[in-house]
């Protein structure tokens, strides 16, 4: 089986699926993609254009799953590997709670408007990021690191005693602001302690690989002693 994920380095559920298909020790071929400005042949897979979609090719078999979490849905039911939702289907509510919270919530308050003004704006060769929604994004975060932390105080991982999907798709966000050196670590311990946790594992090391040309990471950003 050959499997082949269109994504985005910058998009944050792409990042979920790649930590997913890493933890699953799922090899696959990364193929990039511009959202904003989508392929001919790429919006015959995804019509919307959004990314990430996954590619399945067998023998004689084709299978195409355009969106993250029907992706990690669909490995979490049919691959090998650790179990990523939990063990229960109260677990697995909270994992998938978290998630929605994370790629919903998050991404509209924090993620969407540092990385958009400062990255996708200019990688579309847009104008200066507007300040007002920077600011935005930057007080907004806080909240959401805030609440990282509270989970971590009363559990092992966000959603319970296991690492799941939600530890994945906020490590994604974070990770994707991180890139831009914007997170604000010194003011939250206690989320730097989770985040360096899952920061260490093998599944992340291709993230803190990623170089997008014209946009470099700082030097933290793949240093696992931040």
């Amino acid at each position: 089986m050959i499997f082949r994920l269109h994504h985005h380095p910058l998009d944050p559920p792409s990042r979920r699926v790649r930590l997913a298909l890493a933890e699953k020790k799922i090899a696959f071929e990364a193929v990039i993609e511009k959202p904003w400005d989508p392929r001919a042949d790429y919006l015959t897979l995804s019509p919307s254009g959004d990314v990430p979609t996954l590619v399945i090719e067998g023998n004689h078999t084709k299978v195409v799953i355009p969106e993250a979490t029907a992706i990690c849905e669909y490995l979490e039911e049919t691959t090998e590997g650790p179990d990523l939702l939990g063990p229960t289907p109260e677990a697995r509510a909270e994992a998938r709670r978290l998630v929605a919270w994370f790629e919903t919530k998050m991404f509209t308050e924090c993620t969407s408007l540092i990385v958009g003004e400062k990255a996708i704006k200019r990688l579309q060769g847009g104008g200066e990021p507007d300040s007002y929604l920077l600011r935005a994004g930057h007080h907004n975060i806080h909240g959401h690191m805030q609440y990282i932390a509270w989970l971590t105080d009363r559990r092992n991982w966000l959603a319970g005693d296991e690492m799941t999907l939600a530890d994945l798709a906020a490590a994604a966000q974070l990770s994707t602001i991180d890139y831009l050196n914007d997170v604000p670590w010194k003011d939250h311990p206690h989320t730097k302690e989770w985040y360096a946790r899952i920061k260490s594992r093998p599944c992340f090391r291709a993230l803190l690989g990623d170089h997008i040309a014209g946009l470099l990471p700082p030097k933290s950003y793949a240093d696992l002693d931040f």
